[in-house]
């Protein structure tokens, strides 16, 4: 009976974690590219804010190629008045 239920809890927990990256979102904290959709014209700069917020940074659009197999380019930077030891100290990093 336990093999059944962990053979039923392995596929909900791979299907939770499989939602949380946009599907057509490729990056790291330096930055990244989105790929462009018709659908993807009204959200890319919140894709590209969320990803980089990840890393306490700022998302700055570097290019955009409105054809079908280009992408959105974009850069992820730390704002100015950003300082790592105060973020480290207070625990934000």
């Amino acid at each position: 009976m336990r093999w059944v239920l962990a053979a039923a809890i392995v596929p909900i927990a791979l299907a939770a974690q499989a939602d949380t990256v946009p599907p057509g979102l490729s990056g790291n904290d330096v930055g990244g590219i989105i790929q462009w959709t018709p659908e993807a014209e009204y959200v890319y700069r919140d894709l590209a804010f969320f990803h980089c917020a990840r890393f306490n940074k700022i998302a700055v659009i570097t290019s955009i190629h409105r054809r079908y197999g280009d992408y959105v380019g974009f850069r992820c930077y730390f704002p100015r008045e950003y300082d790592p030891r105060k973020a480290f100290l207070y625990g934000r990093y």
